[in-house]
């Protein structure tokens, strides 16, 4: 039906038809596939959720005389410094140095990264390997997004199709990357916002793939590879989508032109730092299937609930539960009420979608072809298959 350079024409003529997923959702019930297909040219998914597998490359700048950097810390929080001499790594689940006797400060990298966008001072505590090359020990400064080079998130993993319901079986409250899980079935918590989550609407990767230009953190990123403990084998339903964890992206975007509107640090009690972080996935409608995708609904999308207060890598499940139901608040595990709630902020995933939309209407924002697909084959290999215990 269409290509994406003939979208693109339309978009910089302001001609093209652009609804949100949950719009496009809604067109559908009311006139149907083929008639939805023919209308909307561009459809925008959107997610705000904890990433935890995310961070920034930043580099530093060469100070005179220059320093080799071994160790740093960022307001605290340690980043990786082991390749150039002025290249770090900040990861947005690395806690706070502590030392001995301190109490435990509620931050981390994601913090970090979140006040660097938003232009604060960060302060910085480097020590060197002292070489012919780089003579400098030691190095103490402060930095502002505005003083450094390159500041851009990289992150292996983001973006996952699908993920699970966490509950607790246990006697006692556990503490989670879902959040505090309470016991004898206090609570469930789910972190996938559902039928407006970017992969649920493009289930079998035909649209998004390497290359693929993408809303990030309020700036435009890109699809980088694959995510890590990227599972595209997943089981799935028979409208395609997954039942469980599947496929996951790596992305990537320069952040000196994001927003902390849509990055910001958090902390799970007992668990430790995140990032919060709003992502959003134009979907170009190519042909009736991707509206036939797009159509779908939370009471056709399933996640596992999955027991925590077994302490294993494959923990047991109570079966499956639909993302309508969880939306509704309420779920029954074995005869019995369990409140729900999300981790992802729905409110936010669905500005993301929208303020998405608004760049493409304005023209300011294009789509890309991607230049490979996203592979579909990867199996998923626990550690376990290859230790002797």
């Amino acid at each position: 039906m269409r290509t994406i350079a003939e979208i693109n024409e339309k978009i910089n003529h302001h001609r093209a038809v652009v609804l949100t997923v949950e719009e496009l959702k809604a067109r559908v019930v009311e006139v149907g596939v083929s008639k939805a297909a023919k209308e909307v040219d561009v459809v925008t998914t959107g997610t705000f959720e904890p990433m935890e597998s995310t961070g920034a490359i930043i580099n530093l700048g060469h100070t005179d005389p220059p320093i080799k950097i071994r160790r740093c810390w960022l307001d605290g929080v340690p980043a990786y410094s082991g390749f150039g001499a002025v290249d770090l790594y900040l990861g947005a689940s690395c806690p706070v140095d502590v030392m001995d006797g301190e109490e435990v400060r509620e931050r981390g990298g994601g913090h970090v990264i979140e006040d660097l966008i938003a232009g604060k001072p960060i302060h910085v505590r480097a020590q060197g390997q002292v070489t012919d090359c780089y003579p400098r020990s030691t190095f103490e400064t402060t930095i502002t997004r505005e003083t450094i080079n390159q500041f851009y998130l990289f992150n292996p993993r983001n973006l996952y199709q699908n993920f699970i319901v966490g509950v607790n079986g246990g006697d006692r409250p556990l503490f989670t990357y879902l959040g505090p899980l309470q016991p004898r079935l206090g609570n469930a918590v789910y972190s996938n916002p559902g039928a407006i989550s970017p992969l649920f609407n493009d289930p079998e990767l035909q649209l998004v793939g390497i290359g693929t230009k993408i809303f990030l953190g309020g700036g435009v990123g890109y699809v980088a590879w694959e995510g890590t403990q990227h599972f595209p084998l997943q089981k799935r339903l028979a409208n395609q989508t997954p039942i469980g964890p599947a496929a996951t992206l790596a992305l990537i975007g320069d952040a000196k032109g994001m927003d902390a509107r849509w990055v910001r640090g958090c902390y799970f009690k007992s668990y430790g730092p995140s990032l919060m972080l709003g992502v959003g996935v134009p979907l170009p409608v190519l042909n009736e299937e991707v509206i036939e995708h797009c159509a779908v609904q939370d009471k056709d999308l399933v996640a596992p609930i999955v027991d925590f207060s077994i302490p294993r890598r494959v923990r047991p499940t109570f079966g499956l539960v639909s993302y309508a139901q969880l939306k509704s608040g309420r779920i029954t595990i074995e005869g019995k009420t369990v409140r729900a709630a999300p981790l992802a902020s729905l409110f936010l995933s669905r500005q993301v979608a929208l303020e998405l939309k608004q760049w493409i209407e304005a023209g300011s924002f294009t789509l890309t072809e991607p230049v490979a697909p996203i592979p579909k084959e990867r199996s998923f290999l626990p550690q376990d298959r290859w230790v002797d215990f």
